[in-house]
Formats: C-alpha cells, sequence, structure tokens
C-alpha cells in the first residue's frame, strides 16, 4: 500500500533544496558585488599632493614611571617640545609622562612636520623626571621622511641614547636634507645643541 505522506515529504525536500541553492546564490553574487559597491574615490585631476613629513619618534621601556621628553628643532624654525609643542614646521604630538596615569604603559613621543624644508635637523632627548630611580635609561630615537616615490616614510637615521641624571639633554643626532628630502650625504653628526634652554618664551 502506497504512503500518501512519502509523496508530499519529497516535494517539501526538493522546495527546500530550491530554496537553499537560491539563498546560496545570492549570497555569493553579493560577496562578489562587495568590493564594487563602493569603489575608491580617484583624485580629482590637479588636485594638490599633501605635502611630505619629516617624523622624529623617541620611544624608551614600557611601565616606567619616567618622563623622557622629545626635542626637535627644523632649518630656521624654534625648538618644540613639551613646553612648546608647536612651531612653523614641526608639532609635538603628545607630551608622554611615563605609565603614571597613561593607560597604555607605552612610553612613546612623536613629532611630525609640515613639508620638508631644506637644511639641519636637530633631535634631542631630555629627562624630565625619572620616578624609577633606575638608570641608565635607554631611549630609541628614530628619524623617518616621507618617501614621495612609495608614499612610505623610510627611516634616515636612528640611534639609541643613555640618560644618566634627570636634567640631562643629549643631542641624539643632527642630519640635513636637501631641497628634494634626500639626506645629504655624511651630514649625520650627534654634536651637542640645546634645544629646550633655547626654546621661544
Amino acid at each position: 500500500m502506497l504512503d500518501p505522506w512519502q509523496d508530499s515529504d519529497e516535494t517539501g525536500t526538493v522546495f527546500r533544496d530550491v530554496i537553499l541553492l537560491a539563498l546560496a546564490g545570492f549570497i555569493f553574487v553579493t560577496v562578489l558585488l562587495l568590493p564594487h559597491l563602493n569603489p575608491p574615490g580617484k583624485r580629482a585631476e590637479g588636485a594638490i599632493e599633501p605635502p611630505g613629513n619629516v617624523i622624529m619618534e623617541a620611544k624608551w621601556p614600557d611601565e616606567m614611571r619616567t618622563d623622557v621628553d622629545l626635542w626637535v628643532q627644523a632649518p630656521g624654525d624654534i625648538p618644540v617640545g613639551y613646553s612648546n609643542k608647536g612651531g612653523l614646521i614641526f608639532n609635538l604630538l603628545r607630551d608622554d609622562l611615563g605609565s603614571q596615569g597613561d593607560p597604555t604603559g607605552i612610553n612613546f613621543e612623536t613629532s611630525f612636520s609640515r613639508g620638508v624644508p631644506p637644511g639641519e635637523y636637530t633631535v634631542n632627548v631630555h629627562l624630565f623626571r625619572n620616578l624609577e630611580s633606575v638608570y641608565p635609561v635607554e631611549v630609541r630615537v628614530v628619524a623617518r621622511v616621507k618617501s614621495e616615490k612609495d608614499g612610505g616614510a623610510r627611516p634616515i637615521a636612528s640611534t639609541t641614547v643613555q640618560l644618566d641624571r634627570e636634567g640631562q639633554e643629549v643631542t641624539a643626532f643632527r642630519f640635513r636634507l636637501d631641497e628634494r628630502g634626500e639626506l645629504v650625504a655624511d651630514s649625520i653628526h650627534a654634536v651637542f645643541k640645546p634645544l629646550r634652554s633655547a626654546k621661544a618664551n
């Protein structure tokens, strides 16, 4: 004897299969179209490229309650640091006071320039306060210049300096850039040049 429910069950299975295949096809087409829904905009003809940047970075051991200050000076400009956070060329992004009161615990300061004027750049670090009383404090200092060729910032100078006492200011390096933002050969040196005492009042 034939089961009257068998035929309707087979019909229901076929219906569910067709619906699931249609849904899978819709999802597949949607995934393929997603990258094309909002394509990246094209730069308008004649648009001005953003100016190149010189980036100075100072990093010292994380989780230390040690306040190290980055001081920088661009050609023909005033020194920029914690008490003078902006000049014509450079701006200090943030004055990091060490891990105390810092939610990240990362000890890091950065200065960015607007443009790449030719001439000599100076990068100093200054040990403002060391609540850890652990010496020396090693500070990694890196200078980067944005490349017009690939748009990335390439390192042009880096060093590690040691600070042995509070109030000490050390020149990490000085270097010269030409009109194209290229490092002038043999221009890197670390002859001390005070920046903190030379700031504008």
